[in-house]
């Protein structure tokens, strides 16, 4: 697997391990961290989540752009790393948020979130960049596709231990406090202390007793409990981006360490113009235009994969919330799923790719990206297919039903895990593979914009996530997950039909 590889990787890796550790650790906690702190409702934080969401992507276009006018990717990267160190250190901050100052605190908050995104931006594409240059050496050329996919699963393991770090650290500091979690307490407690006399008497009802629950005194004075739970409960996570603080340093100093051992985008071939003739000239700039195209070309088809395969954070979220039964995990723990998948499943898609090139049967970039969509689809297929079988209604729908019926309706786990499994399969035909493309068609002057490109494909996919829970609350299920098997199953094809050309310019 490490075999034939630059000595560079494993180390630009380390350095990416830690920024994903760090983001990972705030991304499980965001979403419920802006509901419980400010008493946001959970569409406006969700708002809050997807800008910053799409941000992260977009902004790799701007860190592109530096990069490539200054030609100091590495400057740009260190530079990214503490921005986005600075991010998470005002995150870390516990400051009780109170209605005298959320005018301030949570601008500031947002504030916060921007530098880490905007650091993101700086960082991200312009380290992939990086490591596509370590495979422009001929020696390793041919490993560029298994060097992206190890590049990969570092990233995921990240991603891996990160959910598990915030309930752990938030549930510690509960118990210090002689208090336990509860994820409906914090919304309970925002709208007592938001006028109590307004509270219907089902939420009083829930109120009390989850006070009980979690360690407080419902004949005592509530709004004092509600008041420390909430001071308790957010400190809890506040400390979590301390951990993320940690890993961003960790990941500063293993790239400071190891820089001057990496290669320098945009600048290893120098040719004066004065030897090259018109005809030359000409030629190159062909040459770089069929390139261009090549990459928006499959961008264009990407968008559509991300598209269906972010639904994990929106539709396919709410399906977990609604039809299946998970109520002895954590919430944040199923965001590990995913990266564990990753791990154990890269080196056997590895070898099966090796197995092939062993017998002259490799298969090309451009048509694993293909495959890749069609594996998408399938995860689809299934899903669409068993929510058929149990008659599920619309989100909506299944959320009226008397709860003894819509219990008796929800599936186990195994359908997520399964329906995971099946994605994941696809993003290692699509993502790594995506990125070993992009570094091998992208004009040499011009590698961390092409590589900021690849990112924004993902942010304009990210920006239609909003289509996938209005079907999911409008339509039955099985609808619902019909029209992202048809995305994936057309995209498929519009990519089998460019695979020719695509492996002409990227040869």
């Amino acid at each position: 697997m490490f075999s034939n590889q630059p000595k560079g990787l494993i180390p630009a890796a380390l350095s990416n391990m830690g920024e994903r550790f760090g983001y990972y650790i705030m991304n499980a906690v965001l979403v419920l961290f802006l509901c419980s702190k400010f008493g946001l409702s959970e569409e406006t934080s969700a708002l809050i989540y997807s800008f910053f969401y799409a941000g992260i992507y977009l902004l790799s276009l701007v860190g592109g752009i530096i990069a490539d006018r200054t030609q100091n990717y590495k400057g740009t990267i260190i530079r990214g790393l503490v921005v986005m160190t600075l991010g998470y250190v005002i995150l870390a901050i516990p400051i009780l948020s109170t209605s005298n100052n959320i005018s301030w605190l949570l601008p500031l908050t947002c504030f916060a979130l921007f530098l880490i995104a905007f650091g993101n931006g700086l960082f991200k594409g312009n380290l992939q960049a990086i490591v596509g240059q370590l495979y422009d050496n001929p020696k390793y050329s041919s490993q560029r596709d298994s060097g992206f996919q190890i590049f990969y699963v570092f990233i995921n393991i990240g991603g891996l231990l990160a959910p598990f770090i915030a309930p752990l650290l938030r549930s510690w500091w509960l118990g210090v406090n002689n208090l336990t979690y509860n994820a409906k307490l914090p919304a309970l407690c925002h709208q007592y202390l938001g006028g109590a006399d307004f509270m219907a008497a089902e939420d009083m009802n829930n109120l009390s007793a989850l006070i009980t629950e979690t360690g407080g005194n419902a004949a005592g004075d509530i709004a004092a409990f509600c008041s420390q739970y909430l001071e308790v409960f957010n400190t809890g996570i506040h400390y979590s981006f301390i951990a993320s603080v940690a890993a961003m340093i960790i990941s500063l100093v293993i790239f400071i360490a190891v820089k001057n051992g990496l290669p320098n985008p945009g600048k290893k071939v120098k040719v004066e113009s004065s030897t090259i003739s018109a005809e030359e000239k000409a030629a190159m700039a062909k040459e770089i235009r069929q390139r261009l195209a090549a990459l928006f070309a499959v961008l264009g088809v990407v968008i559509f994969f991300w598209f269906s395969f972010h639904q994990n954070g929106t539709s396919l979220s709410l399906f977990a919330r609604d039809f299946v039964d998970t109520s002895s995990i954590a919430p944040e723990i199923w965001q590990a799923v995913n990266p564990f998948f990753v791990i154990i499943l890269t080196p056997i898609v590895m070898a099966f790719f090796g197995y092939l090139s062993a017998r002259g049967k490799e298969i090309s970039t451009p048509k694993k990206i293909a495959y890749g969509m069609g594996l998408a689809g399938l995860a689809f297929l299934f899903l669409a297919v068993y929510s058929y079988m149990q008659g599920y209604p619309s989100g909506t729908d299944f959320r009226a039903m008397e709860n003894s019926a819509a219990t008796a309706l929800k599936a186990g786990p195994w359908v997520l895990i399964l329906l995971y499994f099946f994605l994941t399969v696809a993003e290692l035909f699509i993502s790594p593979l995506g990125l070993s493309f992009v570094s091998k068609v992208a004009p040499q002057h011009m590698q961390g914009l092409c590589q900021g490109l690849w990112l924004g494909a993902t942010a304009l996919g990210n920006l239609l996530l909003w289509i996938g829970p209005l079907m999911y609350n409008k339509w039955p299920l099985w609808e619902c997950w019909g029209v992202f098997l048809v995305v994936c199953l057309i995209s498929m094809g519009v990519m089998f039909s460019m695979v020719t050309w695509l492996e002409k310019v990227s040869k």
